[in-house]
């Protein structure tokens, strides 16, 4: 692609921050050059973080159902699955399985918290709740227990 032609689409990008990427200069070379973004990958950018958001939406409604522990929210919003996050945190699946479930979860110590804390960057408390509904920057529209609206 020409230097000249390098897309500036605004999208995900919204402020005057630029990605690189290679283009062509008038003299034939590879340099870098800043773009604002491109509308293909912008709409793709944005159809997954609606996945991200319906997804971490689900799980605050079965959360809020007593069907899950507040583990699957924060999973959900930092993109993890139960394999991931124990290759993360070098807890067994098994045991993140049984920390999904609402019981189990509430009898863990501060102690048994801090892996999954220090993974997500979060507080302990922050880790023990969730929020009443989801509002992301990432996401266009504010989803309310799994509806989007």
């Amino acid at each position: 692609m020409n230097i000249h032609e390098v897309p500036q689409d605004r999208g995900m990008i919204t402020d005057e921050r630029r990605e690189v990427c290679y283009a062509v200069d008038e003299n034939g070379r590879y340099v870098l050059a800043g773009s604002a973004g491109w509308e293909p990958k912008n709409i793709a950018n944005q159809q997954a973080w609606n996945l991200i958001g319906q997804m971490a939406a689900r799980a605050l409604e079965k959360i809020h159902a007593g069907q899950k522990s507040p583990l699957a929210y924060h999973m959900a919003v930092h993109q993890m699955d139960v394999g991931l996050l124990a290759r993360y945190t070098g807890i067994s699946r098994l045991r993140i399985w049984l920390h999904l479930k609402p019981g189990p979860f509430q009898r863990l110590t501060d102690r048994d918290l801090k892996p999954y804390a220090d993974i997500f960057d979060i507080s302990i408390e922050t880790l023990k709740s969730v929020p009443d509904t989801l509002r992301h920057h990432a996401f266009s529209e504010t989803i309310h227990d799994g509806s989007v609206q």
